[in-house]
């Protein structure tokens, strides 16, 4: 039981259930977006849905509503999630240190001891 517990309490568990439980909510106002910028694209185009387009008796209307609904979505998340999660983090977020390897440390050491002539 305890070994669940350390589990549950663990720090990237809870990190996660928050991420989902904002990423689902997130999702819902990317595809009220996504809703809304189709709507002007056909009232500019006539109709948001190309379902029923076929060229030549090729179905692709399908695939081309859904890849512009995948272009909006991802345009929304990177200009509005990625572009300032990535200047807050270069602007708040102090550079880590590069970890020295204990080995190098050592070696350095007798690189100068030896230098200096001991």
């Amino acid at each position: 039981m305890k070994g669940f517990k350390d589990f549950v309490m663990r720090g990237n568990l809870v990190e996660l259930a928050v991420a989902f439980v904002i990423g689902a909510s997130f999702a819902t106002v990317v595809k009220a977006f996504t809703d809304m910028f189709m709507s002007i694209l056909g009232k500019i185009r006539g109709n948001p849905n190309f379902n029923s387009y076929q060229p030549g008796g090729v179905p692709v209307g399908a695939f081309l509503t859904a890849l512009i609904a995948f272009l909006i979505v991802a345009f929304v998340i990177y200009f509005f999630v990625v572009k300032p999660y990535e200047a807050a983090k270069a602007r708040f977020v102090a550079p880590a240190e590069e970890a020295v390897d204990a080995n190098t440390v050592l070696l350095t050491e007798i690189r100068d001891a030896i230098r200096a002539g001991r």
